[in-house]
């Protein structure tokens, strides 16, 4: 896999004894899927929460209402309850969250390619960010919007 080695990500987390969640929407559990395709990886692993629905981003995650209404759905204020969300809801230290539209369509205001990225550490500022991919197709905005993910969990343990 080009960008983040899973294997290696996994070693970091291994060493720093860390428990990974991840909080999916537009990728539907592919970062969950690339993180268990390595042997082992349940020792660092956690959970993952596919929540594709606003009702399950609220019902999984604690992803308010009110955020989603005055954000919506792809937005840092979702990505942000997602990742937090999913380290509430799990016994993992560090987790990432994805939303955002993989095509095709989207809107003048929230075009194509455009996905909201999240990452919670316990005891640490959740970080969030927004990365426009461009209307390349939805498997390739999911399979850079996957690299992202695991590139900002490397990131996460240095």
């Amino acid at each position: 896999m080009a960008g983040v080695a899973v294997a290696d990500l996994l070693a970091r987390a291994r060493y720093w004894g860390l428990k990974v969640a991840t909080a999916e929407s537009c990728t539907g559990g592919m970062v969950a899927a690339a993180l268990t395709e390595v042997a082992g990886s349940s020792d660092v692993f956690e959970r993952g929460f596919v929540t594709y629905s606003n009702e399950a981003k609220m019902e999984l995650l604690g992803v308010k209402a009110e955020t989603l209404e005055a954000h919506g759905a792809v937005s840092e204020a979702v990505a942000r309850e997602m990742a937090e969300g999913a380290l509430a809801h799990s016994r993992a230290d560090l987790a990432v969250s994805i939303t955002g539209i993989a095509g095709p369509g989207g809107s003048e205001h929230k075009p194509e390619g455009r996905v909201c990225f999240g990452l919670a550490r316990k005891g640490r500022a959740t970080r969030v960010e927004t990365v426009e991919f461009g209307a390349r197709g939805r498997a390739k905005v999911r399979e850079a919007s996957m690299r992202h993910a695991l590139e900002l969990l490397a990131e996460a343990m240095g």
